[in-house]
């Protein structure tokens, strides 16, 4: 369709088309928007629709922490924190999460309650690696699963960071840039597209976990859940190493150390009220050893240390990579599938 326009002069009020939209962006907010790099890296990113960005096709892996004062000096959790508590930029940017979970999610919003950035991460469950939206507070982590991106997720978890510690983890074959998000009730890997990326999320994670264990006196957590190993990581039971998987025999993992295992190995149940006010399926091994512990607790004496150093009871519906008892058997086998990972801008 003609429009009485030549191409240069189209050019320009296209041009002017997008000034006026942001600036009246700009003005909508109250403050100024700023473009800014993924969770404060040197590097200035242009909004996501600009044409001469040659990066285009990575502008979703994008994290934008919004309007924020300078980075360069100390304190950087606590300022940013002061600064977008009480504007409506940050209450709309709640509301936005909570309207995309629906009533299917809790509502987030709380005085104080700051939304820091958002981006979504591979996350290792018990069939394969899927994709999981994740929300960054300032004093919990929220995550999700992805209906449509933007519009709607579903499955809505909720941790407070005060409850998380956080353990990088070495790259597989097929996933890269891992960390574990370890808790007292679930543990679970993650990764993210690059290796800057995890740097920034664990980075900024680790200052909100200082940053609230120092307001209330706490220590960091000791115990946590175990990982759950991944179905494909091995096709035999991990604990008697003869029964062989199929389609009539089932796998199970152990709540204790999330190990793959056989019936067989596995028709013990115990209570752990951690994880759970019913008994859990543990192997045959793990009952024994709590057991034990328990009739040393019953007794008066000292409990008899896990035989996996550094994880306690495994988490209830994760799939992830644990320390494994026999380290000759497995270390080959826990392979895990990555699907892409995308960082979305963070706007309103």
């Amino acid at each position: 369709m003609r429009t009485g326009f030549d191409r240069p002069s189209l050019k320009i009020l296209r041009s002017w088309g997008v000034l006026l939209l942001e600036f009246r962006g700009a003005v909508q907010d109250g403050i100024k928007r700023e473009w800014s790099e993924p969770f404060g890296t040197g590097t200035v990113q242009k909004p996501s629709g600009s044409r001469e960005d040659p990066r285009r096709d990575r502008r979703d892996w994008e994290i934008r922490l919004g309007q924020r004062p300078d980075r360069s000096q100390g304190g950087d959790l606590i300022k940013m924190v002061d600064y977008l508590a009480n504007t409506e930029i940050n209450s709309q940017r709640i509301a936005t999460v909570e309207n995309c979970f629906g009533t299917s999610g809790q509502p987030l919003a709380m005085p104080g309650r700051v939304l820091l950035g958002e981006g979504i991460l591979t996350k290792e469950c018990r069939k394969k690696a899927k994709p999981r939206i994740f929300f960054l507070f300032n004093d919990i982590l929220v995550y999700g699963t992805i209906v449509i991106n933007k519009r709607k997720y579903t499955s809505q978890h909720i941790i407070p960071l005060d409850e998380v510690t956080l353990e990088t983890l070495p790259d597989t074959l097929q996933m890269k840039n891992r960390w574990m998000i370890k808790t007292a009730k679930k543990s679970f890997v993650v990764s993210a597209a690059s290796q800057t990326e995890r740097k920034e999320w664990i980075s900024h994670l680790e200052e909100c976990i200082r940053y609230l264990l120092s307001k209330t006196g706490q220590q960091p957590p000791t115990e946590h859940a175990a990982p759950w190993i991944p179905d494909k990581a091995t096709d035999i039971c991990m604990r008697c190493t003869h029964t062989k998987f199929s389609t009539l025999t089932r796998r199970h993992h152990c709540r204790k150390c999330g190990f793959v295992v056989c019936g067989d190995c596995s028709r013990q149940r115990f209570l752990m009220p951690r994880l759970s006010p019913k008994p859990l399926r543990v192997c045959n091994l793990c009952y024994k050893q709590l057991m034990a512990e328990k009739k040393e607790k019953e007794d008066g004496s000292k409990p008899i240390h896990s035989p996996l150093v550094g994880y306690e009871p495994s988490s209830g519906d994760d799939s992830d990579r644990s320390d494994e008892e026999k380290l000759e058997h497995w270390s080959a086998n826990a392979e895990f599938y990555m699907t892409d990972v995308a960082w979305p801008s963070l706007r309103s």
